[in-house]
């Protein structure tokens, strides 16, 4: 399909408000209404994985696929073909529950891919070690193969204890401004009994953001929001979530999209503007989606975009805006699900910028993870084992 093709389809499934970008380019950042459940289905890619929790790619033009096992191995994938060997296996180093059969949220929990990696082979796993600290470890790819990192690189950047074995969260991702993002639960057990939510005298229960160019081990971005602040830390960029489990950046508006698991009653999904300057506060543990929790004052409050009860699922996973070429009926839309109930919803904005969802698919999955591929394709993974593409209903 021609560009040209392409762009007339989406003005006819999409409204006309768009952000321009440069002098040629826009992006349609709304919809006249959600993707119609007949126009995609799920194609399996690739199966037979451990606890799968992750996929990404590498930006660096081979179209490979990075597949993360929480028991300790990424697995690369060329057309649905695994590579004989892991490009990476920490399993030694990792919390050995993760190895085990029992539920753990402990492991290898997170995978980042330097902005510049094509060129200088630099990439960032996110893991809980066999003291339960969480780590974020850099690594280098092998010089003489690319389907393998160089296991002597490794360079341990952060390093934070764990008070408890649950809500590490795990997630790490490079945003378009080249800051690592790292997301931090508020530190496990229940009801967040350290008030880390609240409290940015911790780094749990928050989205940090450093500069893992500017120094050794990190430099603090500048124009973080709490580094004229003595009661905070210099990394927290947002605070008040409870475990976030996946967030994503729309790869054309830089927009920041945060699946925060709630507690017994309520899943949510915050939202973060483009041209925010950070500091935002999401309420955990004064709130839980919209509702009151703990009480108290939670200062600068953003509520989220969408919440739903445990009588739909009970542990929301963050997943991608569809920028991709394959399904145009998913154009716009932020697509997540649910790791329990394997409910896949819609999110996105109507003509007056409102935010708007609606249930686009009942699987049978434990929906682990989303990701998207370099063309900017989507993915979903069952904790089970397989591994699944958003394709068109008729391909």
């Amino acid at each position: 399909m021609t560009a040209i093709r392409i762009a007339l389809a989406i003005c006819v499934i999409l409204s006309a408000i768009a952000v321009t970008v440069g002098q040629d380019a826009e992006i349609v950042i709304s919809r006249d209404s959600g993707p119609s459940a007949n126009s995609f289905k799920l194609t399996e890619i690739a199966s037979g994985f451990n606890r799968p929790l992750y996929v990404t790619h590498a930006a660096d033009a081979s179209n490979r696929l990075f597949l993360v096992e929480q028991s300790g191995k990424i697995w690369i994938l060329n057309d649905g073909s695994r590579s004989a060997q892991p490009f990476l296996d920490v399993s030694r180093l990792i919390s050995p529950a993760a190895l085990g059969t029992g539920f753990t949220e402990q492991g290898l929990l997170g995978l980042a891919f330097h902005p510049d990696y094509e060129s200088n082979g630099v990439f960032f796993v996110n893991f809980t070690d066999r003291n339960s600290e969480t780590v974020v470890v850099r690594y280098q790819v092998s010089e003489s193969n690319p389907f393998l990192a160089d296991v002597n690189s490794a360079q341990i950047i952060f390093r934070l204890a764990q008070p408890y074995a649950n809500h590490n969260g795990g997630h790490i991702e490079f945003g378009p401004d080249g800051y690592l993002y790292i997301a931090l639960g508020d530190g496990g057990w229940a009801n967040d009994p350290l008030g880390a939510g609240q409290n940015r005298g911790l780094l749990l229960g928050s989205i940090l953001r450093i500069d893992v160019d500017g120094a050794l081990p990190y430099a603090i971005p500048l124009d973080n929001p709490f580094v004229d602040d003595d009661g905070a830390h210099d990394e927290i960029w947002a605070y008040g979530l409870r475990n976030v489990w996946r967030f994503s950046f729309d790869r054309l508006t830089g927009d920041l999209y945060m699946a925060d698991v709630g507690q017994n009653q309520w899943e949510e999904i915050n939202f973060q503007p483009a041209d925010s300057p950070g500091g935002e506060n999401y309420g955990w543990n004064v709130w839980e989606g919209n509702h009151i929790f703990a009480g108290g004052h939670a200062p600068n409050h953003v509520p989220p975009i969408f919440e739903y009860t445990r009588n739909m699922g009970c542990s929301v996973t963050g997943g991608d805006v569809y920028r991709g070429e394959s399904v145009l009926e998913l154009q716009a839309a932020y697509i997540f699900g649910d790791y329990c109930s394997g409910r896949i919803w819609a999110a996105w904005r109507d003509q007056e910028l409102n935010w708007q969802t609606e249930q686009i698919m009942k699987t049978g999955l434990a929906i682990s993870s989303f990701g998207e591929d370099e063309a900017g394709e989507l993915y979903v993974i069952d904790y089970a084992g397989t591994l699944y593409r958003f394709d068109p209903a008729d391909a």
